[in-house]
């Protein structure tokens, strides 16, 4: 079974439950196919994608079901990993909710700017690309590179457009991460903290936040990461080491998105099972 001597473990992607480009089965269908034995399905402040993909695992790869919750502190977004928690949760899958309302909210006060701007979008042509996905700013990326507003759905994610602090740029509701941790530790899971030095996609977050949300029960941090620089990963290689938090790899696939790249990241066998003992516990 095994392509390779160690299990491939990929911990985090994405399904069009939330702004992945393919549905959870045609996900795990790419992993078996990439040689994938353990995936995350991470999906962005929704479990809508997990029932689809146990159902098509077929024995062939291991499912661990998770999510991606969106954070923010002083203005900066903070994504957080959570995996095996109890989807029934009250208070977590609230706060979830909470979120997802303040993206859609979002998403429409965003069309309405982008529309001041001259752009002829509509929130109809946004609802349609997202599908039966949370509404996220990739989608209103989508339409943009459709109309021919910029070259590719990425040119969209600039001062110009809808950027952080860009001039269609509308901020929701998202919790400080300190807060989601205990949510997500309360709830049974273990939380790691995604891909916080992608400088180039505004996710540097400072070694002080990381240090509290590791003092809050923070139990890992994405250290191999495709938008993370070998500075990056020996940075957070040290941090790890200072703070006792089990260091993680995934791919953060989205399908098209992001280019096909399932498993080109992953994570050793002993952090897994490391992440699944803290659930355990």
């Amino acid at each position: 079974m095994h392509k390779h001597p160690h299990p491939r473990i990929d911990l985090h992607a994405h399904s069009d439950a939330s702004d992945g480009t393919e549905p959870p089965a045609e996900v795990v269908r790419r992993a078996v196919a990439a040689g994938v034995d353990v995936l995350a399905l991470t999906d962005h402040d929704t479990t809508a994608g997990h029932a689809e993909a146990f159902e098509a695992t077929a024995g062939r790869i291991t499912i661990v079901p998770g999510m991606e919750m969106s954070c923010r502190r002083d203005g900066l977004s903070v994504h957080l990993l959570a995996y095996l928690f109890d989807p029934a949760d009250e208070a977590l899958t609230a706060e979830c909710a909470l979120v997802r309302g303040g993206r859609d909210g979002r998403a429409t006060a965003m069309v309405e700017r982008l529309a001041e701007l001259g752009v002829p979008i509509t929130m109809e042509r946004v609802a349609a690309v997202a599908g039966d996905g949370v509404v996220g700013r990739p989608h209103i990326a989508r339409v943009l590179a459709e109309l021919g507003v910029v070259p590719t759905p990425a040119d969209a994610f600039t001062a110009e457009w809808i950027g952080t602090g860009g001039r269609a740029h509308v901020t929701r509701y998202a919790p400080d991460p300190v807060h989601a941790i205990r949510l997500v530790r309360a709830a049974g899971g273990a939380a790691v903290l995604a891909h916080p030095k992608a400088a180039r996609r505004g996710y540097l977050l400072p070694d002080a936040w990381i240090a509290d949300m590791a003092e809050a029960g923070l139990n890992g941090v994405e250290t191999n990461h495709p938008d993370h620089d070998a500075e990056a990963r020996t940075h957070l290689r040290g941090l790890a080491g200072e703070l006792d938090l089990i260091m993680t790899g995934s791919s953060d696939d989205h399908g098209e998105l992001t280019g096909h790249r399932l498993g080109c990241e992953t994570t050793t066998p002993e952090a897994y099972a490391a992440i699944m003992d803290a659930c355990r516990a």
